[in-house]
């Protein structure tokens, strides 16, 4: 009755196993699913650590050595951080063209790396607020 029971529980393992490797593999194929795996190849082990278990990573700027973070999302989720970590500015810039997330995160990361200050200048501004820009 035991290994009944047993054999029962292994095949039905067995097929929540494969349908999880199925739905997993299929969100890796969908636009977001590409996005997030590219901008996971761009990033550092630290951010996607950042990112993975806190939904944000930060970058460093590359004219002004100012240190930005990055939340999950595609539009007003850049802040730049103050000495102590905190917001201190919201900026919101984004390319154009309809993009998943992950894009668009690795968008702005490029350009802050790369070209701080036009993206600076094209930014819009907006006041963090304290319970959502932890």
């Amino acid at each position: 009755m035991f290994a009944a029971i047993r054999s029962k529980q292994r095949a039905l393992l067995r097929r929540l196993a494969v349908q999880n490797l199925f739905c997993h593999h299929q969100a890796h194929r969908t636009p977001d699913g590409r996005s997030r795996r590219l901008l996971q190849q761009w990033l550092t082990p630290l951010q996607w650590k950042q990112l993975t278990t806190r939904g944000y990573f930060d970058v460093i700027g590359s004219q002004s050595g100012s240190r930005y973070r990055i939340y999950t999302g595609s539009a007003m989720n850049v802040c730049l951080l103050d000495d102590k970590g905190r917001a201190r500015r919201g900026l919101c810039f984004v390319p154009v063209g309809d993009l998943p997330a992950g894009d668009v995160m690795l968008a702005q990361k490029l350009a802050l790396e790369l070209c701080e200050d036009s993206a600076i200048t094209v930014a819009k501004e907006f006041v963090p607020r304290s319970s959502y820009w932890i």
